[in-house]
């Protein structure tokens, strides 16, 4: 049976909680593979809204068992808040299984991060400040913290007093900040040993028995393409790959166990955080998809910013991740608009390019090369067929199809759980 994996094909926020929670009764394991609480998914069901941060959208469906990889790096503090946030609303977490290899951000993680980026001004990345890269960069360095160092006290502060031999140099001489305390520190990761132990197991071998059972395993990113730290706009990126290749590295499941890659899209384009953004929209236009869509960080809270949807992305997501099928998020968002335009190349410097940049540089200066398309006045969020839609926005739709070189398989037509079209199978 088939591994699925879910990836973000913008820079992430595109609506991938709602198609996870939605294939969620068709699956038997959802694994989030990276990331950490830098990233969120909202899903709704019914008149109540969750917002997940660390746990798998798969947590709101009881046959479904969730699993956080190896390749997420976990706050214990946030993760046990968030445990108990769903545990308060009768939702059941203790089927939840959290791979031992998967490494931990410490309180000095969380402070390098936010010095940092004051430090670097106007330079700065544009990160949420909770430690996410510098956990990244110690598992890097071989100088980070897992979770399977819980278990055994005396490693796990021979661990802390080794990355704090480095980390409190920069903390003291580079950014004048008191040093922090070995015994501290460890004493605050030790806290939640017990907490977590029922949780915590070799997830890659769970998950490749499953599979060698006619189990089916949904893998889901947590930010979006542009955002991989390889393959998205850097150095405005994250720290770990969201990308299709990550599911692999950070499940412990083999590419061979992958039959389909799910690229989810908005119906538009909206990012969080700096860097380039070819079709952003600084008018009224941009503010109204703002509104509309609710663009507001689920972690964060920034508003995002919001511009009309970009082919060569969608085209460049395709390519990097070996998209198989595109899940269309926020359709009904664009209801009101007389026309609607649709980036389908750049210009730069005089020049018509179609694929995306090489360079950041190139990329910096790329003037979006827009077709028009005519826009539907009608409500779309009961439509329950593709038939049901407006002319206009089925010709939307197929647009999109064709200069994003993938099938459009299920498109969003509203914030609830069942607002969906469901055009071509997902799960094969």
């Amino acid at each position: 049976m088939p591994a699925i994996v879910l990836v973000g094909a913008q820079w992430g926020d595109e609506g991938k909680g709602k198609a996870t929670d939605l294939l969620g009764s068709r699956v038997d394991y959802v694994v989030r593979y990276q990331g950490g609480n830098n990233a969120g998914h909202t899903v709704v069901i019914g008149d109540r809204k969750f917002a997940l941060h660390l746990l798998p959208s798969g947590i709101l469906t009881p046959s479904v068992i969730p699993v956080i990889g190896n390749g997420v790096v976990i706050d214990p503090e946030v993760l046990m808040h968030e445990i108990a946030g769903l545990e308060e609303k009768d939702i059941d977490t203790s089927h939840l299984l959290i791979s031992a290899n998967a490494h931990l951000i410490t309180p000095y993680h969380v402070t390098l991060d936010k010095v940092t980026e004051r430090f670097l001004g106007n330079a700065k990345i544009g990160t949420t400040g909770r430690g996410i890269g510098p956990t990244y960069g110690d598992k890097v360095a071989r100088i980070g913290i897992r979770v399977q160092d819980l278990f055994d006290e005396k490693i796990l502060i021979q661990k802390v007093e080794g990355a704090l031999a480095t980390r409190n140099q920069v903390l003291v001489k580079v950014f004048n900040r008191r040093a922090m305390d070995v015994a501290q520190v460890s004493e605050y990761l030790l806290g939640f040993a017990e907490q977590l132990r029922p949780y915590v197991t070799d997830t890659s071998l769970v998950l490749n028995e499953a599979l060698n059972e006619g189990k089916v395993v949904l893998l889901e990113g947590g930010q979006g393409t542009l955002l991989d730290v390889d393959h998205g706009t850097y150095p405005f990126v994250t720290s770990s790959n969201p990308t299709a290749g990550g599911a692999c590295t950070g499940s412990g499941i083999g590419p061979t166990r992958i039959s389909g890659v799910v690229g989810i899209l908005k119906a538009y384009t909206t990012r969080v955080g700096s860097g380039p953004f070819p079709t952003e929209l600084l008018d009224e236009d941009g503010e109204k998809l703002r509104l509309i869509g609710g663009e507001r960080g689920v972690t964060t809270g920034r508003p995002r910013r919001c511009g009309w949807f970009d082919a060569v992305i969608a085209r460049y997501a395709t390519r990097v991740n070996g998209l198989t099928d595109i899940f269309l998020t926020k359709l009904d968002v664009l209801t009101g608009w007389e026309q609607i335009p649709v980036c389908v190349a750049y210009e730069i410097d005089g020049q018509r390019v179609d694929e995306m940049p090489t360079s950041q540089t190139d990329f910096h200066h790329a003037v979006p090369v827009y077709e028009n398309l005519p826009g539907w006045q009608e409500d779309i969020s009961g439509a329950k067929t593709f038939d049901d839609l407006p002319k206009a926005a089925r010709d939307y739709v197929n647009f999109l199809e064709e200069v994003s070189g993938t099938r459009i398989s299920a498109i969003g037509v509203g914030p609830d759980r069942d607002a969906t079209i469901s055009v071509h199978d997902l799960i094969a």
